[in-house]
């Protein structure tokens, strides 16, 4: 499940958050193409196979949203939990421990004592903060969003057996769809960790294959 830690409250969805939800909603849907028989498949069975689709990444697109919100309000309570501390701390050098604390391990081991005294004065003036965390309208559309991204990622796939008649060239599209689409999930991960985007690309399609490969055999 995607860290909430850092988010910024300008977007929903950061960057590295939007491409997990994309892959794994990718790959619940290609473990059930990919145990599609073309060779006995016939219209019944690819009903069946679309409502299993549709069905599971709807069921794990509410279950992903919700494990996204428990990990905002989390977040939230952390937050209020290094507020306070700084707050009532009984001298200085506790306040700058919680304020370090709260801080990356980096950012916090070059500010000198002036800069955390600074941080600390201001974080006292701010007014009283609630008693408990609560949700943000910020959180409730990132839940939306990792809701759609999971359940929308079924589409692409799927599209082919609805518009085509025979199952042997629809998964023959729908394969070229989700091979596309695991390079383009590659190739912008690559750009976000600062690594060369087509050999990530090529990378994510041996994983995102052997990820779908491992979860048939376990009968998912």
């Amino acid at each position: 499940m995607p860290d909430t830690a850092g988010r910024s409250r300008k977007r929903f969805l950061d960057p590295m958050e939007r491409i997990s939800e994309v892959l794994f909603g990718l790959i619940m849907v290609l473990t059930f193409t990919g145990s599609l028989s073309v060779a006995e498949a016939g219209r019944a069975e690819i009903r069946d196979m679309l409502v299993g689709a549709v069905g599971c990444n709807l069921a794990w697109g509410i279950i992903d949203a919700f494990m996204y919100l428990m990990g905002c309000l989390s977040e939230r309570s952390r937050e209020l939990s290094s507020l306070r501390a700084v707050r009532q701390a009984s001298d200085a050098a506790e306040a700058h421990r919680a304020i370090a604390d709260a801080l990356p391990s980096a950012v916090a081991s070059v500010l000198r004592q002036e800069e955390l005294d600074l941080v600390r004065e201001r974080l006292r003036k701010l007014p009283d903060p609630p008693v408990r965390a609560r949700l943000g309208k910020d959180d409730w559309m990132g839940a939306l969003a990792v809701f759609l991204l999971v359940f929308l990622s079924v589409l692409p796939v799927a599209v082919p057996f609805v518009l085509m008649a025979d199952a042997k060239p629809a998964l023959r599209v729908s394969n070229g769809i989700a091979i596309t689409m695991l390079f383009l999930i590659g190739w912008q991960f690559g750009r976000q960790v600062g690594r060369p985007p087509w050999r990530n690309g090529l990378w994510m399609l041996l994983i995102g294959s052997a990820l779908v490969a491992m979860t048939m055999a376990l009968g998912g």
